[in-house]
């Protein structure tokens, strides 16, 4: 059963990532959950590089967070991943869920980013 679901997320991720592509104008913000962590990358399709990156696994989160798989935390994680952004002249991305679905945690750190200044 749990093959099962993991093939499914797989099939949705691969039809996402038919679609969205980041380039050196437009990066793709893209996020990946698991049950106890979440991850942020900015990333430059074009040239494969990955230009900003931050997770709940960084000291500063890490310290303030007694369990990082929470909204509080993708929060945390999107404000910091925004402010990185912002430094580095990146304005606009390109979001990638993945093959999450738009709440919870993944929305979370989508709306923490946007305050911090990222335009989707």
């Amino acid at each position: 059963m749990a093959k099962d679901k993991l093939i499914q997320r797989k099939r949705r991720h691969r039809r996402v990532r038919k679609r969205i592509s980041g380039t050196s104008d437009k990066p793709r913000l893209t996020v990946y959950r698991s049950l106890n962590n979440i991850y942020a990358q900015i990333i430059n399709d074009e040239e494969g590089n990955t230009l900003i990156s931050a997770s709940s696994l960084i000291k500063e989160i890490k310290e303030n967070q007694n369990h990082r798989g929470n909204i509080i935390t993708a929060k945390n994680v999107g404000r910091i991943i925004g402010e990185r952004a912002v430094k580095k002249n990146i304005t606009t991305v390109v979001f990638d869920k993945g093959s999450f679905k738009y709440h919870g945690r993944i929305k979370a750190l989508a709306d923490a980013a946007r305050e911090a200044g990222l335009k989707f």
